[in-house]
């Protein structure tokens, strides 16, 4: 099966891909150094200028930037234009309260609705489709996203945003919905469901789904493939770069393409920052080479994984990214959502209680569980169920507040959560047992 938005783009030849990737670069690093006096700054630190950028073999010269620099420089740091030419933001949860706001002219948005429409027409998807987006709309990219995707490739567009799954049920058989967009975990409660209502794979009119957000294993995969009746293909995105459609799963299934017109990536050991060679497994790093209004060159993703450039039975010759297979900081993809312990610390002493605590995440009948047991002082300890129970929902609707996800609060007795040579485990992260990384 090979279908393409843009054929001439995604079937390139390499060395043309790398002579625009360049041209672009020099172009790139120019106006972003002329424009973003944070960016600027690093390169002057640095010892680095615009004119010693003549090419891709010239990348590694730039100075990185992470997650910490997008805090810092909150909220306008890393614009790189006149507010005036944006029209929108998007944000995903900061890790101590403080939001990662991505800003986007009307360029760079149909410039990212064009990477998902890729996704979408690599996934069997045409203007007779009928595209079902169950991811969250608002600052969440993820509905969004999807949702220009499919207009450009001309679906007929069913923008449901997630959860009442009753509804997404009777929209999805009435209407006769064709591709599936949400996160893999809420696919298979999808299909659990159909289930329990008596509906086969065959009584729906599904045919692929597109799936991303967290990550999710190739049993997974074939799970929901044969609950549903389809081929899911996975896809890969950040706000800070632009949101989902920054690579995308084609039929062969065996990693996804980066729109390399749009988006440099590179593989560095996490640790010393040096740029490993294609096929190392390392950390991956996204310059955007596009952008107008919020244009990061060299940011640190975190997610470790492998880039190959192997021939693709599909035609495409843009790079593959391998699933994520880990990170290189201390993450936790949950529901969707990017969770940081460092937040549910922040909360904990906001509303006067001390840092013991331990988080535990589990998968039960294909959702994450987000569990957080939280260590009493001496004094507040209290076992009088009413007041316990209160505490809870009080620290648990604070938590939500911060994370925009609802955890199972457990207020438990002083020094009772196990110690480890004398550190608290922060963190049990039990889907690792069942091969999923997050």
């Amino acid at each position: 099966m090979n279908n393409f938005y843009q054929k001439e783009m995604e079937t390139m030849p390499v060395e043309q891909i790398k002579k625009m990737q360049s041209e672009k670069l020099v172009k790139q690093v120019r106006y972003v150094y002329d424009n973003v006096e944070y960016y600027r700054n690093l390169m002057d630190e640095k010892g680095v200028s615009p004119e010693d950028i003549k090419g891709l073999e010239d990348l590694h010269k730039l100075p990185m930037l992470t997650k910490d620099d997008l805090r810092e420089a909150y909220p306008y740091g890393l614009l790189a234009t006149d507010l005036k030419n944006c029209v929108r933001i998007q944000s995903t949860s900061g890790t101590t309260g403080k939001r990662v706001v991505a800003f986007y002219t009307q360029k760079d948005i149909d410039m990212w609705e064009e990477c998902c429409a890729r996704a979408i027409v690599a996934a069997g998807g045409t203007n007779e489709d009928v595209c079902h987006v169950c991811y969250g709309y608002g600052l969440f990219t993820g509905g969004p996203g999807l949702n220009g995707g499919s207009h450009k490739v001309g679906c007929l567009t069913l923008p449901m945003s997630s959860g009442n799954t009753d509804r997404q049920i009777q929209f999805m058989i009435d209407l006769k919905s064709t591709i599936l967009c949400c996160t893999p975990s809420y696919a298979a409660y999808i299909g659990e469901t159909l289930r329990e209502k008596g509906y086969k794979p065959e009584d729906n009119f599904l045919k692929a789904g597109i799936f991303g957000a967290e990550a999710w294993t190739e049993e997974m995969r074939h799970d929901i493939e044969k609950s549903l009746g389809i081929k899911a293909y996975d896809i890969y995105g950040l706000t800070e770069i632009s949101g989902p459609g920054v690579s995308f799963e084609c039929s062969e299934q065996t990693g996804m393409h980066i729109n390399e017109d749009h988006f440099i990536a590179e593989i560095i050991d996490p640790d010393t920052g040096e740029v490993l060679p294609e096929g190392s497994k390392g950390e991956l790093v996204f310059t955007s080479i596009d952008k107008e209004a919020f244009p990061l060159l060299r940011y640190r993703t975190r997610d470790i994984c492998v880039l190959t450039r192997n021939k693709c039975s599909c035609g495409r010759t843009f790079v593959k990214m391998s699933k994520p297979m880990g990170r290189s900081d201390d993450m936790m993809i949950i529901r969707g959502v990017n969770v940081f312990p460092s937040q549910i610390e922040a909360v904990l002493l906001n509303e006067g209680y001390a840092p013991n605590y331990q988080i535990v995440v589990d998968r039960v009948n294909n959702s994450d569980t987000l569990d957080v047991y939280v260590e009493m002082d001496e004094k507040d300890f209290s076992d009088k169920v009413k007041d316990m129970t209160k505490k809870e929902k009080s620290l648990s609707a604070a938590i939500k507040a911060m994370l925009g996800i609802n955890p199972t609060v457990h207020l438990v007795a002083p020094k009772s959560i196990q110690r480890s040579e004398g550190k608290a485990v922060r963190v049990i992260d039990k889907r690792k047992r069942l091969g999923i990384n997050m």
